[in-house]
């Protein structure tokens, strides 16, 4: 039985190795193609993932030729403030629909939840004739009017507010704490974990969004780094080893900011000293 569960193991192994492989796959072929020199067939069958002869000239001619340094800003000031106001904004708003009682909480957070189920493009233009009427269109702001808030971090956060013990909210107000300073004190440093995974996919959809910008800005001026490499497509007729270029260093802040930040999410231990 031992031997038998131990192979099964192996194939478990093998079988998500496999799976992941099969993802990498599509990244391997995009970084490949970034270092790869013109003399190079990119598109050869089986493909060739190590470059013969690897170049940084096709990030360079990128750099040169585009205003990638102000889509990098563009792209870095639009995520971070996105960040910063849904973990302002979702933390204010779960702190009450997890820890304090007053009637019609639970219809409120059911009618926040619903509203995951509807598509961004159902809301689309409504948002655009507003983010207009503002005269917010061709500004930073306007990029993150959408987002400043979501059900998604909403309900994350109600969840782990909901796991933080009792004893510590009930000292802190016992201590004379304000409403806002159990907030601010107790509770957001006993839920780190989910905050910063929240920060993490409130990032990566920012710094990755595509649809939005495309249809609220018209300047370049405040193009994001997802504009820029769709408009390597025209400005280089196609040639696939600059956009994969302009490709990984789009992709390049994304993955380190999750290697940075994964190592914060841990277990919360703000119940230990309680035990016993």
């Amino acid at each position: 039985m031992k031997r038998l569960s131990g192979w099964r193991l192996v194939g478990m192994y093998g079988l998500l190795a496999a799976i992941a492989l099969v993802m990498l796959l599509p990244l391997m072929w995009l970084v490949s193609t970034a270092f790869k020199s013109p003399t190079e067939n990119i598109f050869q069958i089986p493909p060739q993932f190590w470059p013969t002869e690897p170049t940084l000239n096709n990030f360079i001619e990128v750099w040169r030729t585009n205003p990638f340094g102000r889509y990098f800003f563009n792209s870095g000031l639009v995520a971070i403030l996105t960040v910063i106001l849904n973990l302002v904004f979702c933390s204010l708003a779960a702190y009450p629909l997890a820890r304090l009682s007053f009637q019609g909480r639970e219809v409120i957070f059911s009618l926040i939840v619903s509203t995951i189920m509807i598509p961004f493009q159902i809301v689309m233009i409504p948002l655009y004739i507003l983010t207009v009427q503002l005269g917010l269109q061709n500004t930073y702001l306007g990029v993150i009017f959408p987002s400043i808030s979501s059900a998604f971090g909403i309900f994350l956060l109600r969840q782990a507010f909901q796991g933080v013990p009792k004893e510590l909210e009930e000292a802190a107000r016992m201590d004379g704490c304000s409403e806002l300073g159990i907030w601010w004190s107790v509770m957001l440093p006993s839920v780190r974990p989910a905050l910063v995974t929240l920060a993490i996919f409130v990032f990566i959809g920012s710094w990755s969004d595509f649809l939005w910008p495309l249809i609220v800005l018209t300047d370049q001026t405040y193009f994001t780094l997802p504009l820029g490499v769709q408009r390597l497509a025209g400005s280089f007729s196609l040639d696939w080893r600059l956009i994969a270029a302009g490709s990984v260093i789009s992709i390049a802040p994304v993955v380190a900011f999750f290697v940075a930040m994964q190592r914060y999410i841990v277990p919360t231990e703000s119940g230990s000293g309680l035990k016993g």
